[in-house]
């Protein structure tokens, strides 16, 4: 019996590290055997992993020596960063570097690092086409990612570099629900006219890594970016109208007024979604729905994961 090949997940009990859990625990080849990296243990999530038979780690990715310690034995990892827990791209940066640093003591055979671009190579830093954040950023939940990968280049360490897109489920706990206005008529908002936005499920980012780590060295070196859709506003209107049986309107608000709005990250998101809207054919470019498809044959469109999920969005 061939001794399986162990992937160490960060952020095991998180929207992505806990898609690719799922997608290791389901896949009928049964190849590799996953090690859960969480710094709770004791929660209930990780518990739940554990009575699944997953091996529970507890690392801390501000702690480089619990990092070393649980990446020892494996064959990869999947490094990831949450950039909503601290709103700190200095703490991710630093994060990154220490998955990096971990992997290469490690001598990990492949490393999945979860980036996403750094929009100032395309909007600089004295170009006000929008505004800069924290100083240093435009988008800061892109921006340090994409610094961020040299940590991985410059260690040697043979990675491939992710680029997911919008969550589905930001409509579920990120407050992108529709809601409804004065007269009670539902509707969703974004900065985007009617440009396309590309977004994927969560479980599919799972899904989509496993594929990543079963072609092995095909995919080192290479940046993939995935999605399970490109659809504009209207169309996600639409396709929520039918899922939910009554009609959900779309708001193209300019990028300035979705910066106003009141809650923490708008700057952040604003820059984000005008980043998408202007640089459109870039982003849906570099995010193919065939090689996310290839990846991933079980892709979900926003109409497929609606099935699944309307009954979750949380709509007053």
């Amino acid at each position: 019996m061939s001794i399986k090949k162990i992937i160490a997940v960060v952020g095991a009990t998180g929207a992505q590290g806990g898609g690719l859990v799922r997608a290791i625990l389901n896949d009928p080849e049964n190849i590799f055997q996953v090690r859960a990296l969480t710094r709770n243990p004791n929660s209930e999530k990780a518990k739940e992993l554990s009575s699944l038979g997953v091996e529970v780690v507890k690392a801390d990715l501000d702690d480089l020596g619990s990092l070393k310690q649980a990446f020892q034995g494996a064959y990869s990892a999947y490094c990831v960063t949450n950039f909503w827990e601290h709103f700190s791209p200095e703490k991710e940066l630093s994060q990154a570097a220490n998955m990096a640093e971990a992997a290469k003591d490690a001598g990990l055979e492949h490393v999945i690092w979860s980036t996403l671009e750094d929009t100032r190579n395309w909007v600089p830093l004295d170009d006000n086409r929008m505004p800069t954040l924290k100083e240093k950023y435009k988008v800061p939940h892109f921006d340090a990612k994409g610094e961020a990968n040299q940590f991985f280049t410059n260690n040697g360490v043979p990675t491939t570099f992710m680029m997911a897109a919008f969550y589905w489920e930001n409509m579920i706990y990120f407050g992108m629900e529709p809601k409804r206005d004065e007269t009670g008529v539902l509707a969703i908002t974004f900065p985007m006219g009617e440009m396309k936005l590309p977004g994927i499920a969560a479980e599919d980012i799972g899904r989509c890594a496993l594929g990543i780590f079963k072609g092995g060295r095909d995919y080192i070196g290479k940046t993939v970016g995935i999605a399970g859709g490109h659809p504009t506003g209207t169309e996600m209107a639409e396709a929520l109208s039918r899922a939910l049986g009554e009609r959900v309107n779309y708001n193209a608000v300019p990028a300035d007024v979705y910066r106003s709005f009141d809650f923490p990250g708008a700057d952040d998101l604003g820059n984000m979604f005008q980043f998408h809207r202007d640089f459109n054919a870039y982003f849906c470019g570099s995010r193919d729905l065939d090689e996310s498809r290839k990846l991933n044959p079980s892709l979900q469109s926003f109409d497929e994961w609606l099935v699944k999920n309307k009954d979750r969005l949380p709509i007053q």
